[in-house]
């Protein structure tokens, strides 16, 4: 680089330290919606490389204009490909640090996928699953992880099979799982817990012989949103592990207009 290029590179301005004169602070204030190549742990075989949407957050003081929007890419770089819980701790910190910030926040979602057998043929699928780690650090250095699995299930209701002369309605739900815990949980556990609550799982590949056991299981076990979001809080209440969880079911109703929902948490909501 020329002298003159040296020059004018170290005069150029930073706008993002400007002076702002409104006296109005920013609570969060970053990037969204960055897609990025991740490698999540995988209880069967080890490592799971998966593409994340990232979010990364910091706060601003009313002094300041804006802040550095590209030291939050860089830093992911830095950390790249070790973007897991156990790193959430130290990349909240950086954040705090290189954009001088007193709070830091960072969500990471993605797609995990488990091979699923189907249970009469035993035909493999891959089964794609949304989970999402959450991490936040306060002006006391304070770190709170929230990690989150998003579990398609079906259904069959109570109350269509106890009027009905023959069959049920019966329909496709989501679960939304959120859990705090002492010590690292795997992703399949959460996700088991949720799909045994379910009446039936939901698979990605079946055949005949499949699709008749899935629906005779779930006529034998038929399920409220109620009764899934409670056996589901019940086993996280006797698992000594999570220290607090919200759960959510919703099912897509198949003869109303509307959905069914239902929601329990063991305390108050994370701040992320």
């Amino acid at each position: 680089m020329s002298c003159a290029g040296v020059l004018k590179q170290k005069t150029m301005k930073d706008m993002q330290n400007e002076r702002d004169y409104r006296n109005v602070a920013i609570n969060k204030v970053g990037i969204k919606d960055l897609r990025y190549p991740v490698t999540v742990l995988d209880r069967n075989r080890g490592k799971q490389h998966t593409v994340a949407s990232i979010n990364m957050y910091v706060d601003l003081p009313h002094e300041y204009k804006g802040t550095h929007m590209s030291r939050f890419v860089e830093m992911l770089h830095l950390f790249r490909p070790n973007i897991a819980l156990k790193t959430f701790a130290e990349i909240l910190s950086q954040m705090k640090e290189h954009l001088n910030a007193a709070s830091a926040h960072i969500e990471v979602t993605f797609p995990y996928f488990i091979e699923k057998q189907a249970p009469v043929t035993q035909s493999l699928g891959l089964m794609d699953y949304t989970c999402r780690l959450n991490g936040s650090i306060d002006s006391d250095s304070r770190v709170d992880l929230v990690s989150e699995v998003i579990v398609p299930i079906s259904s069959v209701c109570p109350c269509s099979k106890e009027i009905s002369t023959d069959g049920a309605h019966n329909q496709r739900g989501m679960v939304h799982l959120r859990t705090r815990f002492k010590k690292f949980i795997w992703i399949e556990d959460m996700i088991e817990l949720v799909e045994k609550a379910a009446s039936c799982e939901v698979y990605s590949v079946l055949k005949r012989s499949d699709e008749k056991y899935i629906t005779e299981k779930g006529y034998d076990n038929p399920k409220f949103v109620e009764d899934i979001v409670r056996d589901i809080a019940v086993e996280l209440k006797a698992d000594k592990n999570i220290t607090w969880f919200s759960v959510a079911v919703e099912n897509f109703e198949s003869i109303h207009n509307h959905n069914a929902y239902a929601f329990i948490t063991s305390g108050p909501q994370p701040k992320i």
